[in-house]
């Protein structure tokens, strides 16, 4: 994540890595990829990961790059991901960051 994130920032990359009990879960098999993000609103809007073409779903690790809309509001945010595996249903651990306004 950038060190700053800004009211209406299209194409900011948020990622994520899953773990199992302090291990990364490999993603390759995933039906599904989430992450859903809490806005100051309490809207909750959910979005489809992706995992990285360079061989880190292995790692666990999946990402979102941020649309038009998402970051819509000014304050702060939470945001956890969720996979679909054939062994189980996995969350992240919940992250805060905040959204600044513009000038």
């Amino acid at each position: 994540m950038p060190s700053e994130i800004h009211h209406n920032d299209i194409g900011t990359r948020f990622l994520v890595t899953v773990k199992d009990d302090g291990s990364t879960v490999d993603l390759s098999n995933a039906s599904a990829l989430q992450i859903s993000f809490r806005k100051p609103s309490d809207e909750i809007v959910n979005r489809t990961g992706s995992t990285l073409g360079d061989g880190s779903s292995t790692s666990g690790v999946m990402y979102y790059d941020t649309l038009n809309g998402d970051l819509d509001e000014v304050g702060n945010y939470k945001l956890q991901g969720k996979v679909t595996l054939p062994s189980g249903t996995y969350f992240t651990d919940i992250h805060t960051f905040k959204v600044h306004c513009n000038i």
